[in-house]
């Protein structure tokens, strides 16, 4: 997933934190798709972040795009396992 999101960021010219670097009108005509804008040419991904392993969040968070990411839209799932 955290590779997806690197790409499609860098390909809307995105950096890290989703600020927009880019320098073409092409970037911008379908950032809707992918991305909310969150203020001034600042932008968030269109995406719930979901885990069952808390490893895999936290690598996703610490990455080069995990400022891309709200907190909000990020969620940690446990099993628990049920007697029958």
């Amino acid at each position: 997933g955290a590779a997806f999101w690197q790409t499609i960021s860098g390909e809307h010219g995105l950096d890290g934190s989703g600020v927009y670097n880019g320098t073409s009108d092409l970037q911008l005509e379908r950032m809707n798709v992918y991305f909310n804008e969150a203020s001034n040419n600042k932008y968030v991904p269109r995406a719930v972040l979901v885990d069952l392993e808390p490893g895999t969040m936290d690598a996703v968070r610490a990455g080069p795009f995990g400022q891309l990411f709200r907190p909000t839209t990020s969620s940690l799932a446990s099993l628990v396992p049920v007697s029958l």
